[in-house]
């Protein structure tokens, strides 16, 4: 947990349902989490530069979403860590299921033919998504979320 001397900031008290080590607004009246914040570029700016070079390059639209995705988790990471608002983290948590399940259907895809589909593949993991999201939505249980993310990555090592 941060600090119990946090200042208040731009976006008001914290609604989300963690909250990390850092002292809120320590840096900057408009980021509540600074460095939480700005270390996100990492998973914002080289990630569009894949995109960008998986579409020139012509690869399939499997890494295109990759990339994309890394790109969604940076972003909402950077919304969640500026605002520890509650809204922000679902932006920072659910994309980082979503793009493990892109990043498993990559994994399990990568020994077959060029520009074939598996959709049985995808509809697995398409509503394994859905189902945490919606399950995730109702329970607002951090853990739940953990569990889930910790299942997918155990798939992809």
């Amino acid at each position: 947990m941060a600090p119990a001397a946090d200042r208040e900031g731009y976006w008001g008290p914290p609604t989300s349902t963690l909250e990390w080590c850092e002292e809120n607004y320590a840096v900057s009246y408009y980021i509540a989490e600074f460095w939480n914040t700005v270390s996100n570029l990492i998973f914002i700016l080289p990630p569009i530069y894949g995109a960008i070079q998986t579409y020139k390059e012509g690869l399939e639209k499997r890494y295109l979403a990759a990339y994309l995705c890394l790109t969604a988790v940076g972003l909402g990471s950077w919304c969640f860590h500026m605002t520890l608002k509650y809204e922000m983290q679902l932006l920072d948590e659910l994309p980082m299921i979503y793009s493990c399940c892109v990043f498993v259907y990559c994994l399990y895809e990568c020994f077959k033919y060029k520009n074939t589909v598996n959709y049985p593949l995808l509809f697995l993991l398409i509503t394994y998504s859905f189902v945490v999201s919606i399950v995730y939505l109702n329970l607002k249980e951090p853990v739940f979320h953990q569990v889930n993310l910790t299942l997918l990555e155990k798939l992809i090592l």
